[in-house]
């Protein structure tokens, strides 16, 4: 299974992989209770949709 995007390319927007996986799981917590979706992009999971949003740029990190 190919998970796109890959952390390789998440890392370019984060200064490490604690605090990605910190914002990922926070964001996914927010779609996943109804937060509008800020990406055109249809993913099942709503982590997938977090990642994705990162690596498009959408959602900042800032912890």
């Amino acid at each position: 299974m190919i998970v796109k995007p890959s952390v390789t390319d998440l890392l370019k927007v984060s200064k490490n992989r604690y605090e990605l996986v910190i914002a990922t799981s926070k964001r996914a917590r927010q779609i996943a209770n109804g937060a509008k979706v800020l990406t055109d992009k249809k993913e099942e999971s709503p982590v997938t949709q977090a990642a994705v949003e990162i690596a498009e740029g959408k959602v900042t990190i800032c912890l």
